[in-house]
């Protein structure tokens, strides 16, 4: 009976942390390519386990498609010097990405421009100044 028990719970253990590697696996991501996206954001959901960037980007034939940009935690982005206001709806920004593989327009965050020049990341800034410093 016991060694039952120890076999279900094991299990049950298993069963949870299998999903969560998969969940964490950069796997979707072509992470030997970048791709810079100019347009204006969607949405800004500021969230956990990860926070998500919606931008319309004109694609050059007249029209406009809609990325999603998925970045780590509000935790981690709050020590880089983000906000959940640094950026709206209606901003004009750019972001670089990590494209998934699939070809959809979807992508892992590296870095965001804003309209104003600052460039933020999900790292904190070096020595001597935030992103919202300049």
């Amino acid at each position: 009976m016991r060694k039952a028990s120890i076999g279900c719970a094991l299990a049950v253990m298993l069963g949870a942390i299998v999903p969560a590697f998969a969940h964490h696996s950069p796997a979707p991501f072509d992470r030997t390519r970048e791709v810079t996206l100019k347009g204006t954001v969607k949405e800004f959901r500021w969230q956990n386990p990860h926070t998500w960037i919606e931008v319309n980007v004109p694609d050059g034939k007249g029209k406009v498609v809609l990325w999603g940009v998925e970045l780590t935690s509000p935790t981690y982005l709050i020590r880089a010097g983000w906000k959940s206001n640094t950026i709206k709806p209606g901003d004009q920004v750019t972001v670089i990405v990590n494209p998934i593989r699939t070809g959809e327009p979807a992508g892992i965050f590296r870095k965001l421009i804003l309209a104003d020049g600052r460039e933020l990341t999900e790292r904190p800034a070096r020595l001597g100044g935030t992103p919202d410093s300049k």
